[in-house]
């Protein structure tokens, strides 16, 4: 059986204190038979990387950052490198989560150059896609979509090691839901824009937006879904655990 991808965006959640105890909590319940049924990772907030390495890699999770600078260093005040998360020991790197759009105004280009950086830094991207409701309401959703992945993956090897996160944005801290059968729609949507792209066949392809214990189940049950980024519900341990032992 193919292992889902679990993995958990802390956003701007938790102190020092707050994700360690966290991981206290949270890593005996990683038992062995979850342990071989999915893939963890945890992007924690940057203060907390380098304190969470080394327990995470005993504990078989992987850290992701929860963004980076595509330039190996410079001038820019309050970025950092691939090469310093690296030597975190960072090993995934979110690229274009809704608020990185929306909030702080990163064009595809730009994620673009995030995510060639990525990959030729030897992280793993985790480019993040998705549409308004504006833009599902004027039945765009698909479009904007595919817009989003032929600007972001622009140039990119797609044998690389990298994933799709797809996150209707209508759906991310509202507590609504698409549909498992909304997002398996859009899911393969994403898999036959990678096609017409030229490959990606293997690239996971993971379902984000307001994901709980209580429809974590029949989201990753879709074979078109191969995981799941957790927003709210993965500051929580215990409702961490339950999604990664909902197969």
């Amino acid at each position: 059986m193919k292992r889902k991808i679990i993995a958990g965006n802390w956003k701007m959640y938790k102190t020092l204190k707050e994700g360690l105890a966290f991981l206290d909590v949270f890593i005996p319940l990683c038992n062995r038979e979850m342990m071989e049924k999915c893939s963890l990772v945890l992007a924690p907030n940057f203060t907390l990387l380098v304190s969470m390495a080394g327990r995470c890699r005993e504990a078989g999770i992987s850290l992701a950052a929860q963004n980076c600078h595509p330039t190996g260093e410079g001038a820019f005040t309050g970025e950092t490198s691939l090469a310093m998360l690296a030597d975190c020991g960072v090993s995934h790197v979110l690229v274009g989560h809704s608020e990185r759009r929306a909030i702080f105004g990163e064009t595809d280009d730009f994620l673009n150059q995030k995510l060639k950086a990525a990959v030729a830094a030897g992280l793993i991207p985790i480019l993040c896609v998705g549409e308004t409701l504006e833009q599902r309401e004027a039945d765009v959703a698909e479009s904007v979509v595919e817009k989003q992945l032929q600007q972001g993956l622009h140039g990119v090897d797609l044998d690389e090691k990298m994933m799709v996160a797809y996150e209707p944005v209508w759906a991310i801290g509202t507590g609504k839901t698409a549909t498992a059968a909304d997002a398996r729609t859009m899911h393969q949507c994403i898999r036959q824009c990678l096609e017409s792209m030229g490959g990606g066949g293997d690239l996971p392809v993971l379902y984000g937006g307001s994901v709980k214990p209580a429809n974590a189940a029949e989201l990753l049950a879709a074979p078109d879904i191969d995981g799941v980024l957790v927003g709210g519900a993965s500051l929580n341990p215990e409702d961490f655990a339950r999604i990664a032992g909902s197969m």
